[in-house]
Formats: C-alpha cells, structure tokens, sequence
C-alpha cells in the first residue's frame, strides 16, 4: 500500500460529518486518530491558557543586539543579495552591508560577534505541514522507512524498547510503511509477538488507515474469532479465522487503543514545543499548518495565540483553516490577517482530490494498469463556489490537487471566479500541483497562481510514480519547479510532515538534483532540476510571500524580524549531493538564539 495524503490530515471528502461525530473510529477512510487522541488527553482543555505552556518549557534565551561580522550573506533581496556584515536590535534588523560601513555605524552600540566565515540565510520557511496532528502522533515511536529502511531493523529497535516496559505498559509506534521499506508486507501478531508476549504493542502504519497488534494488546482488548467484524472496518484473520493482529480502519484500532491506560496522559502541548524545537534544529523559523482545525476543532486557533502568549514560542506560525469545518469557522470571528507578526491567519485550505501515489489523485486518465482514475472530493460546481464564497470573504485560496484533472478543475474555479468579477486575493496556492502540463502552466502565470511542490515526491516515490503509477512518460510531469521558474511563476518547496520530514535542506537538494532515494544513480526527470539560488529563495522569501509574510519574514532586509540561520557550509559551494548534509549551527528568532549546534551537543554527551 502508498502513503496516501488523506493522512495529512487535510483530505477530508464529503463524509467529512460522519467522521467528526461522537463516533471517534467511524470512518475507515480518513483517519481521526490524531484527533481521538489529542481528545482524550487530559491536559487538552489547558491549551488556550498562555500559563501551561509556560509551564512545559524553559524561557528561551535572551534577544541579542548584535552586529555579526567576516559573514557570507545571502540576503534573498534583490536590490542587495550579499553581504558580510549584519546588525540587529530588538529583534529587528537594522542593516545588511560591508563589515566596515557597519562597524563604523553601530560597532560602538551593538555587541560585534564574529561569524567566522560562516553562511547566513534568512530562517527557512516550512509552507506546508499539519503543526498539532504531528504534535499529537509525535511522541509515538517512530519506526518508518526514513529511519529504518527495513522492516527487520524497526522490529528489532522495538524488541529493545519492549526490554525496558513496565508492567501494563503499552510499547506505541508510527510509520510503517511496506511501500518503502523492505520486508513485510503487513506485520501480524505473530511478527509482534517476536517483540513482546507480555506487553501490548500497537503499530500504526504511515497511512494511519491500518494497524497492527500483537497477541497481549488482543487478549486485553477481548478480541478473538467470535469477536464480530464491522464491513467497514475489519479485523485482518488466519486460515482459521483467527484475528492475525492486523487492524483494518478506525473502528478496528480504535477497539484495541482504547484498552491502553495511558492514553489519558498524552501531552500535547509538550509535543507541540517538541515540534517547534525540531524546527529549529532544521533551520526553520516559520511554519505555516495547513487544514487548522482538523484536530482541535475551532479552538486551535485560540491554542496557537495562547502559545504565542506565553513568551515560549521558537517558531512563527502561520495557519490556513479547513473548509471542512466552514460553518464553524463563519460562527467565529477569525479572518484572513488576523494575528501579528507571531501567529496569522494566512489562508483558507479546500482539497479538491486525493493522493497520487494512494491511486486517488484525479487524473484526465487512468492509472498505470488500471481503469480508476482518482477521486473527487469536490465537485467541479462546489469548488467553484467555493472558490467565489471565500474570495468574496476575502481568503486568499490554498487548494490541494495532484491528479491533472483536479489541477485542470481547480483553474477552471479561479477563472470562473475572476470571470465573475471577483479578483483573487493572490497569491493563491495549489498545494503538491504533481502532475502539471505545459498548458496548465500557461493557464497559472495568468491567474497568478502559485504551486507549492511537495518534493518527497520525486525523491521518496519518484520510482513508483514511474513504474506502478503513471509510467515513465505522465511520471516526468511531476513537480516541474524549472518549468515554473522559465515561466515567470514563484513556486515553493514543502515536507507535508508527517508525509516527508520536516528538513529543508533535504528539500533543496531534492529540487536541486531531482535524484531517487531508492535510485541514487537515477533522476527522474533531470531537466527539471533548478540552481540552488532558485531553491534557498523557494524556502525563504518565496515561501514568505505565500504565507502572505515577506513584508516581515523571509529576507534580511532592515526592518524585518531578525530570524536567520547560520550554516556550516555553503549551499552554492558543496556538491549538490551534499546539500542536505550541511549543519546547521545556529538558528535565530527574532534575535533570540533557539538552537545551538555545540550546545545540543554537549546536551547529548551529557545526557
């Protein structure tokens, strides 16, 4: 089985109500188990408080009012891309420039710090990632492919963890994923039994539509072969009927998690800081949550604003709502722009299809070996009343489409709804926008709408996309970032973590090199490859620009918030294979220093 981006819990078709009602495990087809975890928490209803978030972290250090020096610096501004020396104050910057103008006109007030030759970049921007359902699946153990290449390796790692369990302790885990991992297809009870007879062990494949269980979870959970099966949620069995430990859709999981005890003592807001810390060992000080909502309801945009409150916050946020809760969301007050510099509304995020790889992305033909071609989640007359209702609100639009068909029907909407009149609040994005012809790129430079590509795509998928979903000729058409650059339209880079890891280096090389993780010799599609320049700007002020940012974030520019990473090596200097490699030794929000290299070093030696 694919990884199928309805777990990114953004794709939530027209059964959307069944999934959000008392029934937590009511709908195998888009899975709610963040949300049912994260509900049962018993520190959620705390969240909107500023004080427990306090409470889950240190204070973050000092602003520094500095002046960094013997710096290479790349600016992302056009007017000035380089620089040697940059002075900051308040958390603002003041000027980029030679070390020699600066030290003249701020050495005698500002702390000099010598930069030792290092790269320094505008603080990367992660537009596209799902901040509090990562939060809430984030402290399960993570054994997928990115981690363990095969299955034997993550079962191993498991059966080591299982040796340090308490008794009654459940052992949690994440990321499964056969399509990438080499080994089992599915992981029975039997597989599971190998970890541990004594304790339950549950583990969630990257789908989050299956799970698997071992012997103990099914005992304590009263499940044998005169337990019923639900049709649309089922219970994976033996020859003999006997359920296998193979867990089939919400209801079938559900039956088996909610017999762990500790479920209630799930803290998400200690996963969320443990994001933002992430974040910052990438380099990242903005991110921007697509589909808010989908785990909290309403009330997420209340938590957002009371972690910005409570002075602990290392990354900013910005946040597009979900159309699946719009009449929730109209009984609120929240608008596009609401928010500051820290925390802003950004967007409103329709999904107008399914995923490419998970064989539900809408395509004009069908798929390799196949009569199905994809999945509407939206009809083309809804979305584009959609489209008309939320620009006439004042939204600016954030559409997922990967099949052609859908990315062909979501530029039908927008030019309906300029047609109409109503000129779009632009930029307007189409997230992950795969699979783009030479015409629709034609039709997007008029609109001014901009793609944001999920590049995992190419590196993680982009064998399969070739040989078991579309064929080597409809493959190359994916995620044609050159293209869009000769065509005049800005474009940005994305993880859709918990699809691909957050990393943006990762993500540069990607665009850089287009090569195949599974294939390193290979690329798909070499001719799409763009210059590093090209993808540092698609994770800085281009990534800015489409959160609707750049007038504060995303350039080194004098005014702007002080947020910059520095470097351990060059981007433009490094072999393009190297890229992902290079450390990153600082990162820096609004003058605050969030991560350390030799701090989180010496942390680890003494830990």
């Amino acid at each position: 089985m694919f990884f199928d981006e309805r777990t990114s819990f953004e794709s939530w078709p027209e059964f959307v109500r069944e999934v959000l009602t008392e029934d937590r495990y009511g709908c195998p087809c888009c899975s709610i188990i963040p949300a049912a975890l994260a509900e049962e928490s018993r520190h959620a209803e705390q969240l909107t408080e500023p004080s427990h978030w306090a409470e889950r972290s240190p204070e973050i250090s000092q602003r520094v009012d500095g002046l960094w020096v013997n710096a290479k610096i790349y600016t992302m501004d056009d007017s000035k891309p380089f620089a040697e020396a940059m002075a900051i104050k308040d958390g603002r910057i003041v000027a980029c420039g030679s070390t020699e103008a600066l030290v003249a006109a701020h050495g005698q007030e500002l702390e000099v710090i010598d930069a030792e030759g290092r790269v320094i970049l505008p603080g990367f921007i992660e537009p596209h990632m799902h901040f509090l359902p990562i939060a809430t699946i984030g402290q399960l153990e993570d054994i997928g492919p990115f981690r363990f290449s095969k299955t034997v390796d993550a079962l191993a790692h498991l059966k080591k963890l299982a040796e340090g369990l308490g008794p009654n302790e459940w052992l949690l885990a994440r990321q499964f994923d056969p399509s990438l991992q080499e080994g089992l297809t599915e992981l029975t009870k039997d597989a599971l039994d190998e970890v541990s007879r004594s304790n339950a062990v549950l583990v969630y494949n990257a789908s989050l539509h299956f799970a698997y269980c071992n012997s103990k979870a099914l005992e304590l959970a009263g499940i044998n072969a005169a337990t019923p099966d639900d049709p649309a949620s089922p219970y994976g069995r033996d020859q003999w009927g006997e359920p296998n430990g193979v867990l089939k859709g919400n209801r079938a999981i559900g039956s088996v998690a909610r017999h762990n005890p500790a479920r209630g003592d799930y803290d998400l807001a200690s996963g969320a800081l443990a994001v933002c810390a992430r974040a910052n060992r990438q380099g990242i000080t903005t991110v921007c949550d697509q589909a808010t909502g989908m785990t909290q309801g309403v009330k997420e945009v209340d938590i957002y604003e009371a972690l910005a409150a409570s002075g602990r916050m290392t990354v900013r946020l910005r946040y597009s709502l979900s159309y699946a809760l719009a009449e929730r969301w109209d009984a609120t007050d929240v608008q596009f722009g609401r928010g500051d510099d820290w925390v802003r509304a950004s967007g409103w995020k329709i999904v107008s299809d399914g995923s490419n790889q998970g064989f539900s992305g809408l395509q004009r033909a069908p798929y390799l070996y196949k009569e199905d071609a994809g999945l509407a989640y939206v009809e083309p007359e809804a979305l584009t009343a959609m489209v008309k209702d939320r620009t006439e609100r004042g939204w600016p639009l954030v559409i997922h489409a990967n099949g052609d068909l859908a990315i062909d029907r979501v530029l039908d909407a927008f030019e309906a709804t300029v047609a109409s009149g109503l000129p779009l609040v632009e930029p307007c994005r189409i997230e992950h926008c795969s699979i783009l012809h030479d015409e629709q790129i034609v039709r997007m430079k008029a609109l001014g709408v901009s793609p944001s590509f999920l590049i995992g795509h190419v590196y993680y998928w982009g064998h399969a996309m070739r040989d078991q979903v579309f064929g080597e000729a409809k493959a190359v058409l994916l995620d044609r970032t050159k293209a869009c650059e000769d065509a005049g339209i800005r474009w940005t880079l994305h993880s859709d973590e918990p699809v691909t890891n957050m990393n943006p280096l990762r993500c540069i090389e990607n665009a850089v090199t287009r090569r195949l993780w599974k294939e390193p010799d290979n690329q798909l599609a070499p001719w799409e490859a763009v210059p590093v320049m090209s993808a540092l700007r698609a994770m800085t002020i281009d990534a800015a620009w489409q959160c609707h940012s750049d007038h504060e974030i995303g350039s080194l520019v004098a005014g702007k918030c002080a947020d910059f990473v520095i470097l351990g090596e060059d981007p433009l200097t490094v072999s393009p294979d190297a890229i992902k490699d290079i450390a990153i030794f600082q990162t820096w929000v609004a003058g605050r220093r969030v991560y350390d290299q030799m701090t989180a070093i010496e942390d680890e030696l003494t830990a």
